[in-house]
């Protein structure tokens, strides 16, 4: 009887792995390309060769050692994209510091859930970013900032938050500013930075980053040096990324895509990164192409098709790009068809992956054919082994339904301070099951075909419907709630929220959407409410979201 092929694939590669810190490497690359330029935010006005770059990043790291944080203290970043944000990152590392990267869209409830679960010691902030009012949400948590001294914060709600850094030029109360803490940096604090680079270990946590994981509430996705810098290096080379090319970042930097594949792969690379401006505006994006001659630039579908929808699209010279890389949703074949076309990008590819993989464990191949670019996810990158497995944890047969898993040096360190969640999520060989429903071809190529749990993709965007649950349960006048996602044709997905009120009470649109506003970011707000007297079940009591979901799709399509 001839045995059935199983779905399992491994990544091979003439590049090895390396054993190398963040700070090793920067230190490295630096030597090599000193004079080159490494980093351009030109919303900011500044370009920095890689010895002007490393000089930012030594300063302040130096900085926080003068400070008295210390290797493996918590420090949080919540700010839009811009060159402090960069420079953290880079200078986190180097002083052995585990960098926290705070969504910007964050408000009250969610930051001082994320300082708290990992005990931040210092923060990093701006001042304001589009609606937030960082500094007033941050006073609201910690009104002990007015009458305290910098540095010396003694909060009750945020108990182990003593620092707190601003950027900009004004003064608040009981902040540093940002290039005070640059010229904090001493003879003395220096060279206790170089010693520090020598001995920080390459598996050392550097970076947490709250994802709701494949399950519930948000949890902090711990990875290593070890973790990122080979992810951006394997990544980066199967991109075909070269020394000196110039990278077009608009994805933002808390997430993996942006200081991962984005800036740290850059350096890794030897390349240039490019911060076209504090976010996503698609003129801005392409305007950055044609004048720094980029060969490459990220995104999401929805950024593409933005970029592609201009009505000026076609007077820009977008003739540098070779290619980049698409993530975070399924991309339509006819956007493929116009980025291949319209912007040049003939070897662009597609990425999948998760935070808890450091991101990316599978892509296609520059050459793949247009097919595979548009149906497929690619292959697992090397290094990373990949397979497909049923609800008891076995391989499944080549071309069957089952759970995408993924092992290999990508694998997150765990979550931080969450020993039972990690192990729902890392089972006992290594594997970190993601949640996510795939088929793999007899060459190796996944096709994801839904989700194990009914995670939203909003814009690119992870929504986790069990978070928004939780927080509308807290609302007194709801009963019960479920919130699930529902086709959208420029997010991908929206989300829906079932509302079930308690008995005699009424409540409009506007006013729960009022009560969500300033609590939760705003992309978590539901778009669409619809209040019911019951939710679908099955015989046995359980909720049949699918159900919902399609009496959604039929009524949205009246």
């Amino acid at each position: 009887m001839s045995s059935k092929v199983l779905s399992y694939d491994s990544g091979t590669s003439s590049v090895p792995l390396v054993g190398k810190t963040i700070g090793t490497l920067f230190d490295e690359v630096a030597g090599r390309l000193g004079d080159q330029t490494g980093f351009v935010s030109r919303h900011q006005n500044i370009r920095w060769s890689y010895n002007e770059y490393k000089e930012q990043v030594d300063s302040l790291a130096a900085g926080f050692i003068e400070l008295g944080l210390e290797p493996g203290d918590r420090i949080g970043i919540w700010s839009q994209n811009n060159a402090e944000w960069v420079v953290t990152q880079f200078a986190s590392a180097k002083a052995g510091l585990v960098l926290v990267s705070l969504n910007p869209a964050y408000r009250t409830s969610e930051l001082e859930y994320a300082l708290n679960k990992v005990a931040c010691k210092a923060l990093v902030l701006s001042p304001v970013f589009k609606t937030s009012q960082y500094l007033d949400i941050l006073a609201e948590l910690a009104p002990e900032l007015a009458s305290c001294e910098a540095g010396k914060l003694e909060s009750k709600v945020l108990p182990t938050l003593k620092i707190v850094i601003r950027l900009g030029d004004e003064k608040t109360p009981g902040m540093f500013n940002y290039a005070e803490i640059q010229q904090k940096a001493s003879a003395a604090s220096r060279e206790k930075l170089q010693q520090l680079i020598g001995k920080l270990q390459f598996d050392d946590p550097i970076n947490i980053q709250f994802t709701s994981g494949t399950t519930g509430s948000p949890k902090g996705a711990t990875l290593s040096h070890h973790n990122i810098v080979n992810n951006a290096i394997q990544t980066g080379t199967v991109m075909g990324i070269n020394e000196g090319d110039a990278i077009c970042i608009p994805v933002p930097m808390y997430h993996c895509f942006g200081m991962v594949i984005g800036t740290l792969m850059s350096l890794a690379k030897g390349a240039t990164a490019i911060l076209a401006g504090e976010y996503f505006e698609p003129e801005a994006v392409l305007q950055a192409i044609q004048d720094e001659r980029c060969a490459a630039v990220y995104g999401v579908p929805t950024m593409y098709i933005a970029m592609l929808g201009l009505d000026n699209f076609s007077s820009f010279d977008l003739t540098s790009l070779k290619g980049g890389i698409m993530a975070a949703a399924p991309c339509p074949e006819a956007v493929m068809k116009q980025v291949i076309e319209k912007m040049h990008m003939k070897n662009i590819t597609i990425a999948y992956g998760m935070t808890e993989l450091s991101p990316v464990a599978t892509q296609t191949r520059m050459g793949d054919s247009f097919e595979r670019s548009v149906t497929t996810v690619g292959r697992v990158n090397p290094h990373v082994e990949g397979r497909i497995v049923d609800a008891e944890n076995n391989v499944v047969a080549i071309g069957e339904v089952g759970e995408f898993c993924a092992r290999g040096y990508n694998v997150m360190v765990g979550y931080w301070d969450d020993v039972e969640k990690t192990a729902e999520s890392i089972d006992s060989a290594g594997w970190m099951h993601t949640g996510d429903l795939a088929t793999m071809d007899a060459e190796g190529y996944v096709k994801i075909v839904g989700r194990s749990k009914d995670m939203v993709i909003r814009g690119g965007e992870n929504i986790y419907p069990k978070e928004l649950e939780e927080f509308l349960y807290c609302h007194p006048q709801i009963s019960d709630v479920q919130v699930i996602g529902v086709p959208d044709d420029k997010f991908g997905e929206e989300l829906c929220a079932w509302i079930k009120l308690n008995s005699g009470e009424s409540m409009s649109d506007d006013e729960l959407k009022a009560y969500c506003k300033g609590k939760i970011a705003h992309y978590k707000v539901p778009r669409y409410i619809k209040f019911v007297e019951d939710f679908p079940m099955t015989g046995s009591g359980k909720i049949q979201k699918f159900v919902m979901r399609d009496m959604m799709k039929k009524e949205l399509e009246k």
